[in-house]
């Protein structure tokens, strides 16, 4: 999916919202334990009732390599059933030198199928560089998270001035263009998103942090949106998790319908 379908779906469905499968096997309602394969059971159900509001989904691959070969064939299976319009965001935070990363990228590009892959930035251009090779496929790369640790590093000062997150956004901008390249950005980060929409004013930001972990998406939305909207904003728990009964896909889609209401406004105020 390039930059232009994208926008058109977050136009069509005026949302920009990305739901997160992280989905354990240890927080899915006890019922669905005794399906054949739980996991894709669990995310069927999710993705059947929210992808009227949703615009991507986000599998947290950890969640399934956990689980050996039958996760991977519930990820398999969970990407394959995923509508066509809806773009797919494998959420595995690759990143290692040049012919490592590549074959990372034809796992998860041409495997898999995804349209992007979350990327980190810490060993620089030759390791980020091979996944920007196919074509209308992305990189999301780690910018500015909303964990604790992320200050360890992210927000070090350095010595020609500003912080290292700062960096990490200006000198990936030598390596791919805003048709190749997003960046994740916390939503608990959100005083941080107007210093760096002057960094990357045209690129789409990754936005993990609203809902359970406490992000306002009022503030995203408000100093994170430009004129191509430029953000997918990701809620998980808040979502899959809302409830654990037999009902919980109903009201996972409440919660998505929630969310994307209140997108519509801000798309009408902010965009």
């Amino acid at each position: 999916m390039n930059r232009q379908e994208l926008f058109e779906q977050i136009q069509k469905k005026s949302s920009y919202l990305c739901v997160g499968l992280d989905t354990d096997i240890e927080k899915i309602p006890s019922h669905l334990l005794k399906e054949e394969d739980p996991i894709f059971a669990f995310n069927k159900q999710i993705i059947d009732t929210t992808a009227e509001y949703a615009v991507a989904y986000k599998p947290n691959i950890a969640f399934y390599e956990a689980h050996g070969i039958a996760g991977w064939e519930s990820l398999q299976k969970t990407i394959e059933y995923i509508p066509e319009d809806i773009f797919i965001v494998a959420d595995a935070k690759r990143g290692d030198i040049g012919n490592t990363s590549k074959m990372y990228a034809k796992a998860f590009f041409e495997q898999m199928n995804c349209d992007s892959i979350t990327v980190a930035p810490y060993m620089g251009e030759d390791s980020v560089k091979p996944f920007l090779a196919f074509e209308d496929k992305w990189v999301i790369l780690l910018a500015l998270t909303s964990n604790a640790g992320g200050k360890d590093f992210q927000n070090l000062e350095l010595t020609q001035g500003g912080e290292l997150y700062e960096e990490v956004l200006r000198k990936s901008q030598e390596w791919g263009t805003h048709d190749q390249l997003m960046y994740v950005v916390g939503a608990t980060r959100a005083e941080a998103l107007i210093n760096i929409r002057q960094i990357v004013p045209d690129h789409f930001l990754l936005v993990p942090g609203v809902g359970a972990q406490g992000g306002s998406l009022e503030e995203v939305s408000k100093y994170g949106m430009n004129s191509t909207c430029g953000l997918l904003v990701n809620s998980s728990r808040g979502i899959i998790y809302a409830d654990d009964t037999s009902n919980f896909a109903t009201v996972a889609g409440e919660k998505a319908r929630e969310l994307q209401q209140q997108m519509t406004d801000y798309l009408n105020k902010f965009l």
